[in-house]
């Protein structure tokens, strides 16, 4: 599991993505705020965050990466709208993370099979892992 730092990292990564198009909806906030408290940070330290970023911090394994890259996902899909701007910079970003790049275009290419564009985990695992062999 991460360090309280990695978590404080992994939401202002999340924050900084909810505004790569200049604006958080209501619904991608009431996503991060679920996310903070599943990761068992509160409400007050994410309010902070909404101010300041955290240190950034490099996630150890690379299951961890998946599971950012999947909140990643989740979270450009939860306003139901896809801008070229956040699918160029989750791309960006799976990339800074070290992951496969053949694993992120299918990502992409697959969401849009899915009620709502929602990756099941375990399609998104099996892509990863095909990837890795």
């Amino acid at each position: 599991m991460s360090t309280y730092e990695e978590k404080l990292s992994i939401l202002s990564e999340l924050i900084a993505f909810a505004r790569v198009d200049d604006k958080m909806k209501s619904s991608e906030y009431a996503f991060l705020i679920q996310v903070a408290l599943s990761l068992g940070v509160e409400r007050s330290v994410f309010e902070k965050l909404l101010r300041q970023k955290a240190k950034k911090k490099i996630l150890g394994s690379q299951a961890d990466r998946i599971v950012q890259f999947h909140r990643l996902v989740l979270l450009m899909n939860i306003d139901q709208e896809q801008h070229k701007q956040e699918i160029q910079k989750l791309h960006e970003i799976g990339l800074a993370m070290g992951l496969p790049p053949a694993a992120i275009d299918q990502v992409l290419e697959v969401m849009h099979e899915y009620p709502d564009k929602i990756v099941p985990p375990n399609v998104l695992l099996r892509i990863f892992t095909a990837q890795n062999n």
